[in-house]
């Protein structure tokens, strides 16, 4: 059984518990202004004749005022904010693509770690359709099908705290970001599924997707929601922890996926959640423990060059950077 005390049984308030028609048009939304882009040419300019790879790039091989000014903002809108910030953006134009994910990397290292997103130690992750369908061992980020909202990497030990996204091509139909606030579905478990809420505090099966050593458990247990000294830390995916119960050979509980079922009706209302249309060279980074994410299917051009594709970050301050933390 949960703890009670555990269970966290007030509202939150505040920018981080938002709902759709509580945003301002301009929340969560930064420039890179001119003097960004032009301390950013400077660094490719500098990269150009001192080449290194793009994990061993920081921020103190460079001074970039504006840029560190912009992205400590930002870092203030995830941490204290509404939890996602979308930065606008990049002139992709002038940047080679692995000169643009320079770029990119060095303006999310000054907001965190960059961190490993597999668990061969891979940093730098393409998100596209790789005309597989989801399944164990297959992430829904390398497919076109419609996503649950979720967390990233919720099947894992240490989760990445921020997630960063790099447009570089659009899909030709689709693929729609949207984000949620936890804190206000949690209020809204609170007032409607009061007698589900403590579930979601106890542990539920995650399957590990293959991310792991050779002959090590496939899947993990670990609660939905935690309270952390009275903040609320999420980590959630459907599609994970459905199979997560078949890989460990466990019945799914009853109550267990009802508390699932009722939070995901509440997800899904169109009233809980931000549409964002992703253009190239915009920057999305969102608070992976606040805020949940998915992305509506969506159809690809044929011509590869044009085909969708966004760059993902992983960014962790604590532990270590391996995947397992």
């Amino acid at each position: 059984m949960t703890d009670a005390s555990c269970v966290i049984q007030s509202e939150f308030t505040g920018a981080n518990a938002w709902r759709r028609d509580s945003l301002a048009v301009d929340d969560g939304f930064f420039v890179l202004d001119q003097a960004c882009l032009d301390e950013l040419d400077g660094a490719v300019l500098h990269l150009r004749a001192n080449p290194l790879p793009v994990e061993m790039i920081t921020p103190d091989l460079f001074e970039l005022p504006a840029c560190r000014a912009l992205m400590k903002a930002v870092s203030a809108e995830l941490r204290d904010g509404v939890g996602f910030a979308i930065v606008d953006r990049l002139n992709l134009g002038q940047f080679a693509r692995q000169e643009a994910v320079m770029v990119y990397w060095l303006l999310a290292s000054m907001i965190a770690r960059p961190v490993a997103q597999k668990w061969n130690g891979q940093m730098i992750y393409d998100v596209y359709d790789s005309g597989r369908k989801p399944g164990h061992g297959v992430r829904p980020d390398i497919t076109n099908v419609e996503q649950n909202f979720h967390t990233d990497n919720s099947y894992n030990h240490s989760p990445p705290h921020i997630i960063g996204l790099l447009c570089l091509q659009t899909a030709k139909q689709g693929g729609i970001s949207r984000i949620i606030s936890f804190p206000s579905a949690h209020n809204e478990m609170l007032r409607r599924y009061g007698e589900y809420l403590p579930r979601l505090y106890r542990p539920y099966y995650f399957d590990r997707q293959r991310e792991h050593a050779p002959g090590d458990v496939k899947t993990t247990f670990h609660p939905l929601f935690a309270n952390e000294s009275g903040a609320l830390v999420a980590r959630l995916s459907h599609f994970q922890v459905v199979n997560g119960y078949v890989l460990a050979g466990e019945e799914f509980d009853a109550h267990g996926a009802a508390a699932l079922d009722a939070l995901e009706g509440i997800l899904n209302e169109p009233t809980m959640w931000k549409d964002f249309i992703f253009e190239p060279g915009q920057i999305q980074f969102l608070d992976n423990r606040r805020c949940g994410h998915k992305r509506t299917a969506f159809v690809d051009h044929h011509a590869p060059e044009r085909k969708r594709r966004l760059v993902r970050l992983w960014l962790r301050n604590s532990g270590r950077p391996f995947y397992n933390g």
